[in-house]
């Protein structure tokens, strides 16, 4: 045990010591990529506001509706981890995309972003599920749009508690998981960090082992309240019960989440229901792969999203 301790403050001040040489190293050697989406400004949408009845939040979002009169079939996007903005590109590809096919999208401001109450930092996903819930009752009752059928898409953080708002709103007609883990929380988490190692420049039999340490500090001191509140998250039971149509996307190469783990997880469940594709060269935006375009957003990803929801009858 004494071994233990002490491999663990060499690997931590090895990690200390020649981590900022090796990230100034390794920053120099990898080119920034930029891409081109749309902006928020050059889009159409409408402010609207709804409220968490079960966590007395109110909570806000835009409205992108479709040219036309409808009905249109809708989606609730969900967001994934972190502070929610409303000019990510990421998202607003998405909602463009699909504003510009036909698709309604609402997509809200997370908990404790932008115009909505509370605060994602210190709550559970069962408890930012909720807040998808009520998106999904403002789509069921409002009147300026008719709504065909109706689906959510949940982006990463978003997709791996996606199966749990349809445990608790069952009458949804399809779910999309864009980049969401099927893995426990801290398996997950484990495999970012070390990945986010390798990036800095350490060798891969390094990263993992820092890995361990770096990811116990997280977990027990600077990220304790979040990790305590959604640590244990497992979707797994979820997606078992899960009976409407289910579509389930992954980069090849995402630094994020394990996609070939994920998708063995869901595809040892065996259901039919459940589509599962990892896209080759992709990381975990879905973006086109180097030297293959400049989207955040790969159109091949982007037009099975549009093909699935219209698949739906």
């Amino acid at each position: 045990m004494e071994k233990i301790r002490w491999l663990i403050v060499v690997v931590v001040f090895l990690a200390i010591v020649l981590g900022p040489v090796v990230v100034t190293q390794a920053k120099g050697n990898v080119p920034s990529r930029s891409y081109n989406n749309p902006r928020l400004a050059s889009m159409r949408y409408t402010e609207v506001t709804f409220r968490n009845e079960e966590q007395g939040l109110n909570l806000a979002g835009m409205l992108f509706v479709p040219e036309g009169e409808g009905p249109f079939p809708a989606v609730v996007m969900i967001h994934g981890a972190n502070t929610s903005v409303r000019d990510n590109t990421w998202y607003l590809t998405l909602a463009n995309y699909l504003q510009k096919n036909g698709v309604l999208v609402l997509l809200p401001d997370k908990r404790g972003s932008v115009k909505s109450e509370g605060d994602w930092r210190i709550s559970s996903y069962e408890d930012l599920a909720t807040d998808t819930v009520a998106a999904l009752e403002y789509l069921k009752t409002q009147k300026m749009v008719p709504v065909s059928k109706l689906g959510i898409i949940g982006m990463s953080q978003g997709g791996q508690i996606s199966p749990y708002v349809i445990h608790l709103s069952p009458d949804v007609d399809f779910l999309i998981d864009v980049v969401g883990t099927s893995l426990n929380s801290y398996d997950v988490l484990h495999y970012e960090e070390t990945n986010n190692l390798r990036e800095m420049g350490f060798l891969p039999g390094v990263s993992d082992l820092i890995a361990y340490p770096s990811t116990w500090v997280l977990r027990n001191f600077t990220q304790k309240e979040f990790w305590d509140a959604v640590g244990n998250f497992d979707a797994l039971p979820y997606w078992e019960e899960l009976s409407i149509p289910a579509l389930v996307m992954y980069g090849s190469d995402d630094p994020n989440v394990p996609a070939e783990a994920s998708k063995e997880r869901l595809d040892v469940l065996n259901k039919d229901n459940i589509d599962v594709r990892i896209y080759e060269g992709s990381e975990h935006a879905l973006q086109d792969p180097p030297g293959q375009g400049d989207s955040i957003f790969r159109s091949e990803a982007l037009e099975d999203i549009k093909d699935f929801i219209f698949s739906i009858h």
